[in-house]
Formats: structure tokens, sequence, C-alpha cells
């Protein structure tokens, strides 16, 4: 019996990612499957250095990593490419991947790096090498191909900032508060105030559970 295809159906990347340099962090990251396939099927497009089916297998180069933060959310269709330069250089007269000399024309871009509580929109393309920040948003459709600061909304082609989902202070006092990298039973025992826009009854709520050592006195 085939399952149902539908938009509600969620992957959690932690249960299905084996590709060795794609690294998950946490249990809450997830892929909006839909009907295109599983998430290292359909997004995540190495243009060489992911078929570790083969046992002697080695690369030519160092195969760049992609680095995702727990609470990620990542829209349908979403492509994040890998593979630096695909073997296109555009500082060689011709762009053309030939065979004696594919190492050199291969020039890499670094890791991806999708950090904690991102969210990448259906259809939004990551270009090789880029850093989306914590608590950032990648519109729907969107081509990214500069870093996205911290809780940043960007849309377009190529992406550009539409604006910052807080005010700089509260961002700066979120990184600061680290919440993605709280202790479970904090981040659970505080998810009234971190579903919510007022930083401050956060803040103050994260101080009441540190100095009530790990048992919150109640709302702030």
């Amino acid at each position: 019996m085939t399952t149902q295809k539908h938009w509600s159906i969620v992957e959690f990347l932690h249960q299905t990612v084996r590709n060795r340099n794609i690294h998950v962090r946490g249990t809450n990251s997830y892929y909006s499957n839909a009907w295109t396939g599983s998430f290292e099927q359909s997004v995540v497009r190495y243009l060489y250095g992911d078929d570790f089916s083969l046992a002697a297998w080695e690369s030519q180069w160092p195969v760049d990593r992609l680095h995702i933060g727990d609470y990620v959310c990542i829209g349908a269709e979403a492509v994040i490419l890998m593979g630096g330069n695909h073997t296109h250089r555009a500082d060689w007269f011709s762009l053309y991947p030939f065979a004696d000399v594919i190492a050199d024309a291969y020039a890499g871009k670094g890791d991806t790096i999708i950090g904690d509580g991102a969210w990448i929109g259906m259809r939004a393309m990551l270009m090789p090498g880029i850093t989306v920040g914590e608590g950032a948003v990648v519109a729907s459709g969107a081509i990214v191909t500069k870093d996205v600061p911290p809780y940043t909304i960007v849309a377009g082609n190529p992406a550009t900032p539409l604006r910052q989902r807080f005010p700089q202070a509260a961002v700066e006092g979120l990184l600061a508060l680290g919440i993605y990298g709280w202790p479970k039973a904090k981040f659970d025992a505080l998810r009234a105030q971190i579903c919510a826009d007022d930083f401050e009854a956060l803040r103050l709520a994260a101080e009441r559970y540190d100095i009530d050592d790990g048992s919150p006195t109640g709302a702030v």
C-alpha cells in the first residue's frame, strides 16, 4: 500500500540522514518531503562526494559538509547545492569541466551551515558555502548567494534582506541567551516564553529558572 503524499508529512532528519558529510544537531529538524522524495534524494545536491555505497570510494578533493542545527524547518522542494563551483571555472576561458583537468577545475566554497531555528521556505535554493544564521527565514523561491544574518528575513533572486524579525537589542539578547543550546528540560519549561515575542519576559524567566536550579517559579 502506497503512503498518501501530503504537505503535512514531515521527515525528521536525524532519523533519515545517512551521508557522513551531513551533520544534523538535535532531534527536531525536519523536511516537508511532500511529493519530491526524501531530503537526501531531492534537497541536498552534491556534484561529487555523496555516493558512499562503494567501500573503496575516495574523493579527489575535500568534500564540503552540511551542518544543520536543531529546530530547523525546511520546506518542500528546497535545494541545498553542495560541491563548490561544480568544476566550472569562471576564471578560465572555457567553463567546460574536461576530465583531464577536473581536479584543477574544482574550487571549493566551504561548508554550508543552517543555524538553529532557521526556516528555509519551499523551493528556496542555497548556493554552496552559505551560512544561514540562527532564527533566519529564507522566503519561498529565494536564491541565497550570501550569508544570512541571524533572525533576518531574506527573499528574491538574489536573496536580499527584507527586515530583521526583532529589534537589534532583542536579536543580540537572543543570541546571548543561546536558547537552542539549553538543556531540553529548560527549553521545554520556558516554551511559553519562547513561543512569544516579549524578550524581557523570556530573559527574566530564564534568569528565574537558573536561580531556582531548574525549577521555574511560574509565569513572569
